[in-house]
């Protein structure tokens, strides 16, 4: 990698690559890669892109994606769903209310499933009656 990349690079990019080349370097032959790093290329993934962190970290390009994918579909499972409820059927609209026509006359009024257009009507015919 040349000294312009090195200088463009994130510092949590270079520090990443710096473990990954210190394992690397004591590694014995035969073992895998260990989790903390994969959690750690993992989230490096997901900010800076799979390409520029698996080339970063000389990792598989097809490695990291499984891993990005299955961390991202167990984070959408254990995270809140949205459900929606339907409203209840024999729900009714209810409303209590008092007409005075200004000549002293007065109304009470209790409807339990009306229309808006059956109170307006109601309400012009009480105060057009004199």
């Amino acid at each position: 990698m040349g000294e312009r990349e090195r200088c463009q690079m994130p510092p949590v990019l270079a520090r990443a690559r710096d473990r990954f080349e210190s394992w690397r370097r004591k590694r014995e032959p035969g073992h895998r890669i260990p989790e903390p790093l994969w959690t750690l290329a993992v989230k490096l993934a997901s900010v800076h892109g799979l390409h520029r962190t698996a080339s970063v970290l000389g990792l598989d390009y097809y490695s990291l994606k499984k891993r990005v994918e299955a961390a991202h579909g167990q984070q959408q499972a254990t995270g809140p769903t949205f459900i929606e409820l339907s409203s209840p059927v024999a729900a009714a609209k209810r409303c209590l209310f008092r007409l005075d026509n200004g000549a002293g006359a007065t109304m009470r009024v209790q409807l339990v499933g009306y229309d808006a257009a059956e109170v307006a009507a109601l309400s012009r015919s009480f105060w057009s009656a004199e």
